[in-house]
């Protein structure tokens, strides 16, 4: 069964990870009552591989880690569909005050990846 991911990794101050951590099992219910198949939030552990690492890709500062974050949808469409009701909730919205934010938006890496691979 093919899927469509949506996908994000950003950088989390590590003393605001409880509420990140939060905020992210929240916007899991949400996003899994509107439709979404799955919903992971997972916090760095083993930074330093080969390639661009995470850590350079969201540019990390000092006392901060790396989320990687995905949910997975039915279809492209199913995730458009899906988002648009999340983007309208309110229960969302009252969690996205720019000035209380754990993480820094302007660094997170965000896409959407069409399945070619599912074992």
């Amino acid at each position: 069964m093919a899927v469509y991911v949506d996908g994000f990794v950003l950088p989390v101050l590590r003393d605001k990870l409880d509420a990140y951590k939060k905020i992210a099992q929240k916007a899991g219910k949400i996003w899994r009552e509107h439709g979404a198949l799955e919903y992971r939030e997972c916090v760095g552990d083993d930074l330093q591989s080969f390639g661009v690492p995470f850590p350079k890709t969201v540019k990390l500062k000092d006392g901060e880690t790396v989320v990687f974050s995905w949910i997975v949808f039915k279809s492209r469409a199913d995730r458009d569909r899906i988002n648009k009701k999340v983007m309208a909730d309110p229960r969302l919205a009252s969690m996205m005050d720019p000035k209380a934010m754990p993480f820094d938006i302007k660094r997170m890496v965000y896409g959407g990846f069409k399945s070619i691979v599912d074992l």
